[in-house]
């Protein structure tokens, strides 16, 4: 057991810098943009100083909308330099979510981007926000948002009520640093300093409230169990917006002295240049990112042999994608971390001296300083070793609830002070877990209990098969039947009987999938997340139409 860090996050990295301050800290290849760690930190307190002359005070709420841009690295640790709570806001949101988020979270000021991709993101902000157009910047009084009133735009262009990231940089000198060091003094590791928001995919997204000592010792953890130290240079094509992209990955840079190598967005091909040009020695990617680097037409011709480490998460890791990025990408010490936001994030975690084959085959043990069981659903009994439950986990790592919803903390926190993660899994006798499914994904065909990941890992296995995910239908006869959403690999011709035949006599009759989709891609989050509600939804449309 290793001791707990007892730090904050803008601490932490004063740390960093003190230690390691001439080395690289970020670095953008693209934007040709480098900081030692000594300039970063100096970076961070210059816009910690801006955020407290707009007169933000410790425990305020600052949303970010951005994708992984330089200003969204700098806002989460100067933000936690000063003591406001970084709201972090997912990409693909639209005028409601954006609106429901901003109401709930009590938001006082939001970064953004003014564009991303095809979607103007300040004109979405108008649409919700029409007094800003008339507003003087750090006095917008909103009827709808009542609690906001700083808008920071990102980018060269100017609009109207709100701050450019330039004019917040430069009220800095209207701090001392006496000041700033003084708010610091004030911040305890206890403190929420970060809220993330919950994916939704049932209700209304639930805010997470997340807290230095949460975030500090995750990335601690996260990174020794993935042997991560201050020689290592990480690539991040994971949203920042994720507890995968600012914790397991910046916060793991970060208490070590690693170099945060980020992308603002994801390419697959962009990653391998990356990689190349910047000597990676540590990759993270949620699956559907490796399988796209892995299929890029000239993958052969760039040199990843810098590559040691790094994480695939985020959703189920396909034993096939696994073995491909140990031998293909020459990763091989890839981890598996296995969590979720509440847990902010890391539960579990494959070690880089485990065998491949518990590698590939499970997600890892408990993180140091934390506590897994694996319980009976129906009477919350602790099962064996080798039987299936629900995965239950208790620590330093636990949330601290969620925002302003005392009955879903209660629901998701028992009595006990043990997080209750919906997940299926099973747990051997040396600790090791299995994810094997989603409470809510389990399909009940005929009284016979099935688990997707079942069926999907051996559907992986056919040589056609690109990727596949495999849900539960409605049906009159058997209650539900089995539904497979296949993606063929470049070039396939695959049929429903070419998967009917690999099927018959290596799997139960019953788990055989009644219905098959083609598909070329799936509904996603903007994190990665393979979104099986729609997919779930888009099979009940297909199955009208088709009867």
């Amino acid at each position: 057991m290793t001791e707990l860090v007892n730090s904050t996050v803008g601490k932490l990295l004063e740390t960093t810098a003190t230690i390691y301050g001439e080395r690289e800290a970020v670095v953008y290849s693209e934007l040709n943009l480098r900081y030692t760690y000594k300039e970063f930190e100096q970076l961070c307190r210059e816009a910690a100083k801006g955020f407290m002359s707009l007169g933000i005070d410790k425990g305020e709420h600052v949303a970010i909308w951005a994708s992984n841009k330089p200003e969204w690295l700098i806002s989460q640790f100067a933000t936690a330099k000063m003591g406001a709570v970084l709201v972090t806001v997912n990409t693909s949101y639209r005028t409601n979510e954006l609106e429901y988020l901003l109401s709930q979270s009590d938001a006082s000021t939001i970064i953004l981007m003014d564009q991303f991709k095809d979607h103007s993101f300040i004109d979405t902000l108008y649409e919700i926000v029409p007094e800003l157009a008339d507003a003087v910047p750090g006095q917008l009084k909103s009827s709808r948002l009542p609690h906001l009133r700083n808008v920071i735009v990102l980018g060269d262009s100017t609009y109207p009520g709100t701050f450019s990231w330039k004019e917040l940089l430069a009220a800095k000198d209207q701090v001392t640093d006496e000041q700033l060091d003084f708010r610091m003094q004030q911040l305890h590791h206890h403190d929420v300093i970060n809220m993330q928001y919950t994916s939704g995919t049932t209700g209304f997204p639930k805010g997470v409230m997340l807290t230095h000592s949460n975030l500090v010792n995750n990335g601690v953890n996260v990174a020794a169990c993935m042997k991560l130290s201050h020689n290592d240079r990480l690539c991040i094509p994971v949203p920042f917006f994720h507890c995968f992209g600012c914790v397991l990955a910046n916060m793991a840079c970060v208490s070590v002295g690693a170099a945060m190598i980020p992308l603002e967005e994801f390419n697959p091909r962009k990653v391998l240049r990356t990689v190349e040009q910047e000597k990676c020695t540590a990759l993270h990617g949620v699956p559907t990112m490796f399988i796209a680097e892995l299929n890029v037409e000239d993958f052969p011709q760039y040199d990843l042999t810098s590559l040691r480490t790094g994480i695939m998460a985020g959703s189920n890791c396909p034993i096939e994608v696994m073995k491909n990025v140990v031998e293909k990408m020459g990763i091989s010490e890839i981890t598996i971390t296995y969590g979720q936001t509440e847990s902010s994030p890391g539960i579990t975690m494959t070690r880089t001296n485990d065998p491949i084959e518990l590698r590939v085959s499970s997600v890892g043990r408990a993180l140091p300083n934390v506590e897994v069981k694996i319980v009976n659903p129906g009477t919350g009994e602790e099962v064996p070793f080798g039987s299936q439950g629900e995965l239950c986990t208790q620590g330093y790592h636990v949330m601290k609830g969620y925002y302003k919803n005392p009955e879903a903390t209660r629901e998701a926190i028992d009595t006990g002070g043990w997080l209750h993660t919906g997940d299926l899994a099973v747990m051997d006798e040396n600790g090791y877990c299995k994810i094997t499914g989603r409470l809510k994904d389990l399909i009940i065909r005929a009284g016979e209990n099935i688990y997707p990941r079942e069926i999907e890992e051996f559907l992986y296995q056919h040589r056609e098969v690109n990727d596949v995910q495999v849900i539960g239908v409605p049906d009159e006869k058997y209650g539900e039947e089995v539904m497979a959403w296949i993606i063929p690999k470049p070039g396939a011709q695959l049929t429903e009987q070419d998967i009917r035949e690999y099927c018959k006599g290596k799997i139960s009759r019953h788990k055989i999938p009644r219905y098959f989709q083609f598909t070329k891609d799936y509904p996603m989050t903007a994190s990665g997340k393979i979104q099986k509600y729609k997919l779930r939804e888009q099979s009940l449309d297909l199955l009208r139409t088709s009867r």
